[in-house]
C-alpha cells in the first residue's frame, strides 16, 4: 500500500514536471550558440526583456538559487511562478550533510602511511565522489549482506579499493578496456605491499582484493551471461551468491542498462549509482530502431510515448534540453553573485563567433571548436582564432571579423548571459524528470528506491545518488 502510494505521488511530480517543461521547451530547446544568428531575444515575452534590459548582473544569481526566496521584489509574476513550481516539484539539490553522521567510517582513509594510496593521481572532485559512494554502499552492505559488490565503469579501481581495503567488502570490477584493468591491478598489488609495511597482520585481516573482470554490458547482455561472467571471474561454483551493484557516473545508458540488469537478476539485492551524460541517453528519437532506450524507461511515460497521437512529444526530452541538464549550476550562480563578468562573456564571443562561421563556411554549422579558457581583457580576434584552429575558417582574413553585426553582438553580451540563465534555471526540471522516470521505473518493479543529493554540488553538478533495495 506504502509502495502504491508513492507511485501515485511520483507519477504525479512527473506529470507535472512534464507540463511544465513543454510550456517552455522552446527555452530549452534553443542553442545558445544560435542566440544572434536566430535572435533568442525576440523569443522572451516583452515584459521579460524589458525588465532584465536594466536589471545588475548580479541579480540573476537569484534565478539559480534553490529555495524560494527573493530579494529584488520586481521580478515578472510569471518568472516568481516558475521559481516556486521549480521549488516544488524538483529533487532537491542542496546537499544532505547530517547523514555523514550516520554512514559507516573508513579509518583507512586517515592512515598517516596508507592514505595516499588511494588518492594518487584522483582529482579532488573524484575523490570526494568515492569517499561518499563507499560510505553508501558500505551502509547498503549492513542493512543487506551480499557477498560482494560489482562496480561497473571501474576504471582504475579507485572505489573498489577503498571498498575492498578500507571496508573489507568483495568487489568485481567490470570495466571493458583491459590496460585499465591492468593498471588496477598494479596498483592493488603496491597498495598491499604498502601494506604490508605500516599495518600488522590483524589490520590487514579484513582486505578483500577487488577482482577485476574485462567485460563491456550492453542492452543485449543477457542476465544469465552476466551472471555466468560474474561466476568464472570470481571462481564461484554455482549461481547461490548474492551481489550489489554500484555505478559512479555511468554515462549515457549504461545507467538504464545497468537497471535493467538489477531488476532481472535475482541475486541483485541493490544499487547504487550516480548518472551523468544525459545528453548521451539514447531515445525513440535518436535511435528509432533500438528496442530500448535510456529514456523513458518507466511504463508510465512508455505508455504515454506509444499511445500519444503527437509522436510522444508530450515525453520527449530534446538533445539541447537534456546537455544542460548536465551544466554546474551552482557554479554559474556564484560567477553570476560575484561578478565575474569577463569569464561570462564567452558565451557571447562563441555565439558571434558562430554568425561568422555560419555566413561563410555554413557547412560547419554547429561544429565543435577548441575550448578556449577565457582570461582577462582577451579579445574577440584572440578567441576567434584559438577556437576555430584546425578547420578551414581558420584562414579567414582578420579584417572579415570585424562588421556592424559582429560590433552589435559583443555589445550585447549581457543578453546571452541572460538567456544562459534561464535555461539553467530551467535544467534541475529536466534532470529531475530523469531521476523522476527511473525512480518510478525501479518502483514498478517492486524495489524500494531513494534519491538524495550526497555530493557537495559546487564539486560534483551531478549529486545525487539514486539508492535501490530488493528485500
Amino acid at each position: 500500500m506504502i509502495k502504491d502510494a508513492t507511485i501515485i505521488k511520483i507519477s504525479s511530480k512527473l506529470t507535472e514536471c512534464l507540463g511544465l517543461l513543454k510550456k517552455y521547451d522552446w527555452l530549452l530547446n534553443s542553442y545558445v550558440l544560435d542566440f544572434y544568428i536566430k535572435d533568442h531575444w525576440q523569443q522572451l515575452p516583452v515584459s521579460w526583456q524589458r525588465h532584465f534590459e536594466n536589471l545588475p548582473i548580479e541579480a540573476l544569481a537569484e534565478l539559480l538559487q534553490g529555495n524560494g526566496n527573493v530579494r529584488f521584489n520586481i521580478w515578472p509574476l510569471e518568472l516568481l511562478a516558475i521559481r516556486q513550481l521549480l521549488s516544488t516539484l524538483c529533487v532537491s539539490r542542496i546537499q544532505n550533510r547530517e547523514i555523514e553522521q550516520t554512514l559507516p567510517s573508513c579509518p583507512l582513509l586517515q592512515h598517516h602511511k596508507l592514505k595516499h594510496m588511494f588518492i594518487k593521481c584522483v582529482k579532488p572532485k573524484k575523490q570526494h565522489e568515492i569517499k561518499k559512494m563507499a560510505s553508501i554502499c558500505a551502509r547498503s552492505c549492513q542493512r543487506l549482506p551480499v557477498d560482494f559488490v560489482v562496480d561497473f565503469g571501474a576504471g582504475l579501481g579507485h572505489l573498489a579499493r577503498v571498498l575492498g581495503y578500507g571496508y573489507g567488502i568483495k568487489v568485481c570490477c567490470f570495466e571493458m578496456q583491459t590496460e585499465l584493468n591492468e593498471q588496477a591491478k598494479l596498483i592493488d598489488k603496491r597498495l598491499e605491499s604498502m601494506a604490508a609495511k605500516h599495518l600488522d597482520v590483524r589490520e590487514r585481516d579484513h582486505f578483500k582484493q577487488p577482482a577485476h573482470l574485462t567485460e563491456r554490458l550492453t542492452n543485449n547482455t543477457t542476465s544469465s551471461e552476466f551472471i555466468e561472467s560474474l561466476r568464472k571471474a570470481l571462481q564461484l561454483v554455482d549461481e547461490d551468491f548474492s551481489f550489489g551493484i554500484v555505478g559512479l557516473h555511468p554515462c549515457g545508458d549504461l545507467c538504464a542498462i545497468l537497471m535493467r540488469m538489477f531488476k532481472s537478476c535475482k541475486q541483485a539485492k541493490f544499487l547504487n549509482f550516480v548518472g551523468c551524460c544525459y545528453q548521451k541517453l539514447s531515445t525513440s528519437q535518436t535511435q528509432p530502431e533500438a528496442q530500448l532506450h535510456g529514456y523513458p524507461m518507466s511504463e508510465l511515460l512508455q505508455n504515454r510515448l506509444h499511445n500519444d497521437d503527437s509522436d510522444g512529444s508530450s515525453v520527449q526530452l530534446s538533445y539541447e534540453a537534456r546537455e544542460v541538464a548536465c551544466h554546474a549550476i551552482e557554479m554559474y550562480h556564484d560567477r553570476l553573485a560575484t561578478g565575474q563578468y569577463e569569464y561570462l562573456k564567452i558565451h557571447s564571443f562563441r555565439a558571434a563567433a558562430e554568425r561568422i562561421i555560419v555566413e561563410h563556411t555554413p557547412e560547419l554549422k554547429h561544429s565543435g571548436l577548441r575550448n578556449v579558457k577565457h582570461t582577462p581583457n582577451m579579445s574577440f580576434d584572440d578567441y576567434f582564432y584559438k577556437a576555430v584552429q584546425g578547420t578551414r575558417i581558420y584562414t579567414l582574413n582578420r579584417s572579415l571579423l570585424h562588421n556592424s553585426e559582429t560590433e552589435t553582438d559583443l555589445l550585447h553580451w549581457r543578453r546571452i548571459v541572460i538567456f544562459y540563465t534561464l535555461r539553467l534555471m530551467l535544467a534541475p526540471l529536466v534532470e529531475s524528470i530523469i531521476l523522476y522516470d527511473r525512480m518510478l521505473f525501479l518502483l514498478e518493479n517492486g524495489c524500494q528506491v531513494h534519491i538524495e543529493a550526497i555530493f557537495d554540488s559546487i564539486i560534483s553538478p551531478r549529486n545525487h545518488i539514486t539508492s535501490a533495495a530488493k528485500y
